[in-house]
């Protein structure tokens, strides 16, 4: 383009200086035909050298003033180029105080204030994408055309490496609840729910898709998982305490309506059916003890009394307690010995989890007639274990049976008046003292509950 811009302007310079020296010619020529003599011609042919030589003047001159334009323009389309190519650092250099200089100082004032705005925007841009990653939401935003413009890391590794920007949302999530939600959203321009179940395997998503003002959806997920399981958690709990409560409940309003009824009834029926009266009101009376001590070891407000004491002595002194109820029973409790380690834990709480256990292992040992209770050390804590010679437990159920009111044989533990409470209270206290509790078992031989305490600090120090 300056290429040509130079060639125009120097041939229009030329142009008017060829037309000066014809102009000349003509009139000179015309005055020569007039005007006779010598001195005419003579001042005619200088005339006409002076304007050959004018221009053989000007043509260079003209030609370096047009480089230098030329240059300067050159120079200014370069500039274009840089920024058009995203280059906001180019300035021009600016000489001088022609239209030009003035030009190229605009030109540099417009750069400058483009790099200010663009470093802002970038700044924000880059604000906003460290909130949304810091969320605890995961969020994607689609383009008006289905694509995924852009998701933030929660999303990223829900997702996986299926979710990146260019790529259609449903090639890279398979749940309908969000597909729809974001149909919704890029289709009629409303904001939409749902909830999202296959997105991530186990786990429940709250889904909120709402229009974007230029175009797309943004699609916000919450996980809900952890409600859902508390929900669900509430309502078999209730569903579980009523039914506990219904059935000896039952069975004392059936036997007072018949005591009131039978007003002749013998003293021995009348005895008989107060027995049963009271057994049941034993048990409804244990279940709310139990689920008071339930809802105070889940209470974020249950505190410990901590003090080291020997691993040996917990043992010693849970024998000693329990001990008249193992010989009423016929079973007889057996110490395999416990290290002198100092642990630290509440004792209260100690022969609480010990009473369950062994309370639990009376149930199922008549077959072996023994229990054994005993501790070993490991290298940075104390493992406590009680172990019963029954019928043992199968593999399926020993993740379960720390839940409230799981039961392996659920007419045999209502029988021996099991509330389904003992062993998740036990879990509890055991994770309040920092340890850990799990079953070993193998069916016919037995089942062994092992649970650990840590080591003082005095000692470990």
């Amino acid at each position: 383009m300056t290429h040509k811009f130079f060639t125009k302007l120097l041939g229009l310079f030329v142009l008017l200086l060829v037309f000066h020296t014809l102009m000349m010619e003509v009139i000179f020529h015309s005055m020569m035909e007039q005007t006779a003599g010598r001195t005419q011609y003579l001042l005619g042919r200088e005339e006409l050298f002076s304007g050959l030589i004018a221009l053989a003047l000007a043509i260079p001159l003209a030609a370096w003033v047009a480089s230098r334009i030329s240059t300067r323009l050159e120079s200014v389309v370069a500039f274009a180029r840089r920024i058009a190519g995203g280059d906001l650092s180019a300035r021009l250099e600016s000489t001088g105080e022609d239209e030009l200089t003035a030009m190229e100082t605009a030109l540099n004032q417009t750069a400058e204030r483009l790099g200010k705005n663009f470093d802002e925007l970038e700044s924000r841009r880059q604000d906003l994408a460290a909130i949304l990653d810091s969320m605890q939401e995961a969020v994607v935003a689609i383009t008006p055309e289905g694509f995924v413009r852009w998701s933030n890391a929660v999303m990223q590794r829900i997702a996986g490496t299926q979710i990146y920007p260019g790529r259609p949302l449903v090639h890279s999530v398979r749940d309908p609840e969000l597909l729809a939600c974001v149909r919704g959203a890029l289709e009629r321009g409303e904001i939409c729910f749902g909830r999202a179940h296959l997105l991530a395997p186990g786990r429940v998503f709250e889904v909120n898709a709402a229009p974007l003002p230029s175009g797309g959806a943004l699609a916000v997920l919450h996980d809900v998982t952890g409600i859902e399981a508390a929900q669900k958690s509430r309502r078999e709990f209730v569903a579980n305490v009523s039914h506990e409560l219904r059935t000896p409940l039952t069975s004392i309003q059936g036997y007072v309506e018949t005591l009131i009824e039978d007003g002749d009834s013998r003293p021995e029926t009348t005895r008989e059916f107060l027995g049963v009266i009271l057994k049941n009101a034993t048990r409804m009376n244990r279940l709310t003890e139990d689920l008071l001590a339930l809802a105070s070891v889940e209470s974020p407000d249950y505190k410990l009394t901590l003090q080291s004491t020997r691993a040996s002595a917990l043992v010693k002194d849970a024998i000693d307690a329990l001990g008249g109820l193992v010989v009423d029973s016929g079973v007889k409790l057996q110490s395999v010995g416990a290290p002198d380690s100092q642990v630290m834990a509440d004792l209260d709480a100690m022969n609480q989890v010990f009473g369950n256990l062994i309370e639990n292992a009376l149930k199922y040992a008549k077959g072996g007639m023994r229990i054994r209770v005993g501790a070993s050390l490991l290298e940075s804590e104390v493992q406590f274990t009680v172990q019963d010679f029954g019928p043992g437990i199968a593999s399926e159920h020993l993740e379960r049976i720390f839940e409230r009111f799981y039961r392996i044989d659920k007419a045999r533990s209502r029988e021996s008046g099991g509330t389904g409470l003992g062993l998740a209270i036990v879990k509890h206290i055991v994770q309040a003292h920092g340890g850990r509790i799990w079953a070993e078992s193998e069916l016919g031989k037995g089942v062994a509950f092992h649970f650990t305490l840590p080591i003082a600090r005095t000692v470990q120090d």
